[in-house]
Formats: C-alpha cells, structure tokens, sequence
C-alpha cells in the first residue's frame, strides 16, 4: 500500500480479521431506540476543518493541543440516526476506536482535539453526513441506494499515520500522527467515497485509471458535501473550497495548505500513472458538471453513472456511461454540457 503523507488516500489494504471481532452496530432488538420525542445528542465539531473555517493558514498541530485551535473553529451540531445504544453507532455509520475509550454520545459535546474521542465524534458525525447527503439526493428513495447501510469505521488504526478504506472488511479506518486524519472532515468524507464506490462497484479501481477515478470521486465528494454543510448551517468559509484537506495537510504542504486541488487544469495527457495526481483530470470534469447543471442534477448523474462502472474502468468508458446516464435522466442538453466537461480534459473517444 502506497505510504506518502497523501493521508491513505488509497483504496486497498491486506487485512483478514472477521469483522464480527470488532463489534458492529447494536441491533434494534438489543438496544433501545429512541423515542419520536427524543432529540439527538449535540456534538462539538470542527466546521468542516480550522484552515477552511478561519482561513488561518498559520494554525499548526502543535502535537493535538487543545490551544492550537481557536473555539471559533468548532461548532455544535446534532448527532443525527444514532440507535439509542449510547455509543456512536447509528442507520448509517458506527464508530469503534483501537486506542483509549470509545467516545459516549451524550458526552459528545464536552470533546476538543485534545482528546481522541473528539476523532470518533468527527467521523461518526461527517460519515452521517454525508450519506444523508447521498439520500437527500434521492438515493436510496427513487434511485439505487449508494452504500446505505452501516458503515464500519475503526479510528486511530495502530498509530500509522495513513487512512484507507479495506474492501476486505467494507471498513474505513482512519490514523494519527501529525494533523490526526479525522480531524479533517474532507480526509473523512474521501475515504467515505471508496466505500461508496465499493459498495456500487464490488472491488472498484483494479486498473490504475479506475484508481484515479476512485481518488478524484473522493476528493470531489469531499468538497461538495463539505460545502453542502456550510451553506445549510450558515458557517464561515474562509478559504477556498475546492483545496481539499487544508487541515490534515498543514504538516506537509506550503501555505495555502492543500493535498489536492479539484479545480486544476490537468488533461489526459498529463496522467502520470500515480492515481491521486491523475485523479485530478477527473475531479476537474466532475466540478464542471456541476458548475455547468447546478449541485442536484450534476451529482444525481454523478453518482449514479458509477453503479455502470467496471471495477477496471478506463477513462474513456467511465466518461461515455456518465454522458449516457446523463442523456437517459435529464435529455440530451444535460449530456451535452456532461460531453464537453470531458472534452475540455481531453478524454480519448469523447466526441
């Protein structure tokens, strides 16, 4: 498995424990739900990440400090589809933690990042999220579910400093060291994409521009559910959009901090057979999708072109099938505008 500081931005990974060993979601018959008149436990977050929220390209990790980050960086917001048991774990993600205590929902506002329960918190609170946001644009409803069940995430996976989601165990795991990767709600909601890719594609990104087309769709998820939260909770912005991860890449990247871009200006002839840099070329055409037909229509084609996918897509198939299901949802001026998106990035066969 690649190990730059790209934060696992990967896809793959070699492990064989059953995932009975871990504990998965407490069951309904087990735990108590809560009642209609219940309200959800409030959480303390971070506003997507410090950097984006502040615009404050100085913060620094300063080894999990609770004083590195200003209070204005953290919001509250409600702990939505939790079952009742107590625990992180709820209808679209259950959190489970390899060191020190597992966070308690009804303590999950009392949190900073100085302690590793806040880590739990962040990731139980953007995987929601960000399913939320899938179903809100009707999957799961008039379109296909796109990993709508449970998702396993395990934080703090043996102290390695890298972030994957694993196939063999449909599991998100998250790693410290530095800025540690779930305090970046973008680092959650990428990895967050391979499992929605796996879970439409079994086995997605066998072939290298299959990679790229699964790390550009995390990065591109990242952005615009990460936006879709600042534009619905009314919370600052204060750097640009579409640099994805400014926080976790604070260690390893200049001022202004960025992993990636979603906005770049790479071709096809650019690929340079690393699928984070090529997944740029891809991420590009699935921003000016959605600048071209608006946030609900381009991500409806989006998302659902991807359940046509081979696990070893190239560019030019995957490119094809989403004009296709462009055509098919919304006519031929919708397919147009998907068209010249890839022609613009220099799609072979794209005509």
């Amino acid at each position: 498995m690649p190990r730059r500081t790209p934060r696992g931005l990967t896809a793959a990974a070699t492990v064989t424990v059953a995932l009975a060993t871990l504990g998965g979601p407490a069951s309904a018959a087990s735990e108590p739900a809560q009642g209609p008149a219940a309200q959800p436990p409030l959480a303390r977050i971070f506003m997507v990440n410090p950097v984006q929220s502040s615009g404050d390209q100085t913060l620094a990790d300063a080894k999990d400090a609770a004083g590195a980050v200003p209070a204005s960086a953290y919001a509250t917001a409600a702990l939505r589809n939790l079952d009742g048991s107590g625990k992180l774990s709820g209808k679209w993600a259950y959190v489970r933690s390899d060191t020190g205590p597992s966070a308690n929902s009804a303590q999950a506002g009392s949190y900073n990042r100085a302690d590793d329960r806040f880590e739990q918190v962040m990731a139980y609170f953007w995987v929601n999220e960000a399913q939320e946001y899938l179903q809100g644009l009707g999957f799961g409803t008039d379109l296909p579910g796109a990993n709508d069940r449970p998702q396993p995430v395990r934080i703090n996976q043996w102290g390695a400093d890298n972030s994957f989601f694993t196939d063999k165990k449909d599991e998100i795991r998250f790693g410290k060291g530095g800025v540690d990767d779930a305090e970046d709600a973008e680092v959650i909601i990428h990895e967050y994409g391979h499992a929605v890719h796996n879970a439409q594609v079994p086995g997605f990104g066998t072939s290298p521009e299959a990679g790229a087309i699964g790390e550009a769709f995390g990065d591109y998820l990242a952005v615009e559910v990460g936006s879709h939260a600042v534009a619905a909770n009314g919370w600052p912005q204060g750097a640009d959009p579409a640099c994805v991860a400014d926080w976790d890449s604070v260690p390893y990247s200049t001022a202004p901090h960025c992993l990636r871009r979603i906005d770049g200006n790479k071709v096809y002839a650019d690929r340079v057979g690393e699928v984070h840099a090529d997944g740029e070329i891809w991420s590009r055409a699935l921003l000016d999708i959605r600048r071209a037909l608006g946030a609900r229509t381009a991500d409806r084609i989006i998302v659902n072109a991807q359940f046509g996918f081979a696990p070893d897509t190239t560019f030019q198939a995957a490119a094809l099938k989403t004009i296709a299901t462009a055509e098919r949802m919304y006519g031929k001026p919708a397919a147009d505008a998907v068209r010249t998106a890839f022609q613009a990035r220099q799609i072979p066969g794209v005509v």
